[in-house]
């Protein structure tokens, strides 16, 4: 197996010094593993694990041998990057932690741009976010802010301030989620490389990749070579005004570097980031236990830009798991006792076009009229209310609803009932929810397939962030109305299709067993954290500890 050009040139590069664990791999009592490996594989649903695990030989192969929990649950309803990477280390749902969206409406914020981002401090003076789609975001300041809860590594700080914490990822919401408050290095891909928090220098090992990346990124690149096991997924797939999906191979033309992270190469940079740092700061190597929590993003573009099913994800999955099992072959060569764990922030849905020729004839694009400003007209017209300021506020069509300040109590009530009774009406729409009935809703526990909407949209909703009312989409529907912009499927919905994730555990020796009923990536934290010392307790937690020793050993003891 032929390693990348970035990932062989930095492991030719580590001379860990690093000594193996002395205790026996399969004793019952086994040393605290020195180095926490976390990754998110962004849009990596329960469905791709299951479609593509027979054809796994690297990484994902020697996960897979591990310890498999395949009906692992995002188990709140907004099922977006933010919300999931915020309950993975932490151990709560992400409206606990305050992350309701990737981006929602603040209507008492002073700077005109109401949106506010999940990873920004809006606080600052002269920022603003933007478009969360576009090529060229606004000012913001990325800031894990608005995350109101430690992460495990926040917490294995507290308690052990000589431990390290580390993130990297491809988008900064993966690292800051993931990483929290207390960070020793964090980075994440902007433009033509990596970058880190502001005011912070980006350590030397990291600055060198930046240069090799940018050396090569806006050159050529040929197709990759296509697996036998792929040309099955291989069929153009029409969409939009003449453009299609299915049959591409990654190649790109001289200047393409803006759809780099589109590809197999971005998920390689970021391992190569990954390795830098852990290098560099020799992670693994000390008295205490460090964590490094790596969010790999190219997934998530490749699911948005060409769908699920097509010759493009068949690609990424085998580029997926030989680029892990690269990195695993890595930290093996150090001797460094690490523990792997990998799930994903949500799951995704195929692009309607192709669903529909493979027995989802439902499958549709949303009325493009179903948002918040065409709704927000008729509700003004058909109740009188003058001027041409909206009535009505929301990041997209489905999600949080706000109803502007400006209006009278009376007209907000009477704004918000004809809102919600004309969406509810859509044919569209499953289900339209007010805030106070989600928030009268208790915690849901017990098993998440089985949680009503309401309970999952509680999971996600905090009383000073969430919407006047929440829109749920029936199965099926694609909240994307035009192709244009590059984006032909996506994410977010309360079904399973975007709730279920796989969660994996690897350390070496470890009793392999596979678990079929459903847990939480909540769950993950207060697992890792058993393992290396570190208590949640359960009114810190929304999740539990899971046994993972396989054996009469109790690794939550």
């Amino acid at each position: 197996m032929q390693k990348s050009n970035i990932v062989t040139a930095l492991a030719a590069l580590i001379t860990f010094s690093g000594t193996a664990n002395a205790e026996d791999n399969n004793s019952a009592e086994r040393a605290i593993p020195k180095l926490v490996v976390a990754i998110s594989v962004d849009q990596f649903s329960a469905d791709l694990f299951a479609e593509y695990r027979s054809s796994f030989t690297g990484g994902l192969k020697r996960l897979a041998n591990g310890v498999v929990f395949p009906s692992g649950y995002q188990s709140h309803a907004a099922t977006e990057t933010c919300p999931g990477h915020s309950t993975i280390m932490t151990g709560v749902h992400s409206g606990r932690a305050g992350i309701i969206a990737n981006n929602w409406i603040d209507l008492s914020i002073e700077r005109e741009d109401k949106t506010v981002y999940c990873a920004e401090d809006e606080r600052i003076a002269g920022t603003s976010f933007g478009d969360i789609t576009a090529a060229t975001q606004g000012d913001f300041v990325a800031s894990a802010w608005h995350l109101l809860v430690p992460t495990l590594g926040d917490r294995l700080k507290k308690i052990s301030p000589e431990s390290r914490n580390v993130a990297v990822a491809g988008k900064d919401r993966a690292a800051l989620m993931m990483g929290g408050h207390d960070v020793d290095e964090i980075y994440w891909w902007q433009g033509k490389g990596f970058s880190t928090l502001q005011g912070r220098k980006i350590m030397p090992a990291v600055a060198r990749l930046n240069e090799t990346i940018g050396a090569k990124i806006d050159k050529a690149r040929p197709a990759f070579e296509i697996p036998a096991r792929c040309s099955a997924h291989s069929a153009k797939i029409m969409h939009g005004d003449g453009k299609s999906v299915g049959d591409y191979a990654f190649q790109r033309p001289d200047g393409a570097a803006s759809i780099y992270r589109g590809s197999p190469d971005f998920d390689r940079s970021i391992i190569a980031a990954a390795t830098a740092v852990i290098n560099d700061m020799k992670l693994g190597q000390g008295e205490t236990t460090d964590v490094i929590s790596v969010g790999l993003s190219a997934t998530d573009y490749i699911g948005h830009a060409f769908g699920t099913e097509g010759l493009e994800m068949c690609i990424q999955m085998g580029e997926l798991d030989r680029s892990l099992g690269e990195f695993f072959d890595i930290l093996d060569g150090q001797d460094i006792d690490y523990v792997v764990m990998l799930t994903a922030d949500h799951g995704g849905l195929d692009l309607p076009e192709r669903m529909s020729q493979q027995g989802v004839p439902t499958a549709q694009r949303i009325d493009p009229d179903l948002n918040a400003k065409t709704i927000g007209k008729k509700v003004a017209a058909g109740l009188n209310i003058p001027g041409d300021k909206p009535v009505l506020y929301a990041d997209g069509p489905f999600g949080d609803y706000y109803v502007s300040l400006e209006l009278s109590e009376e007209q907000r009530e009477q704004v918000k009932d004809s809102a919600m009774a004309l969406i509810a009406a859509h044919a569209q729409v499953e289900m339209v929810l007010d805030r106070d009935d989600i928030a009268s809703v208790e915690i849901p526990r017990g098993s998440p397939e089985e949680w009503t909407l309401a309970e999952r949209a509680r999971a996600s909703f905090h009383p000073d962030r969430s919407g006047d009312f929440i829109v749920l989409l029936k199965k099926g529907i694609t909240p994307i109305a035009s192709t244009q912009r590059g984006y032909v499927s996506t994410h977010g919905s309360p079904w399973d299709y975007d709730r279920r994730v796989p969660i994996l555990f690897w350390r070496e020796g470890i009793r392999h067993f596979e678990q079929p009923l459903s847990v939480m990536t909540v769950d993950i934290a207060p697992t890792l954290g058993a393992l290396i010392g570190v208590e949640i307790t359960a009114d810190q937690t929304d999740g539990q500890c899971l046994d993972i020793d396989g054996g009469p050993a109790n690794s939550c003891e």
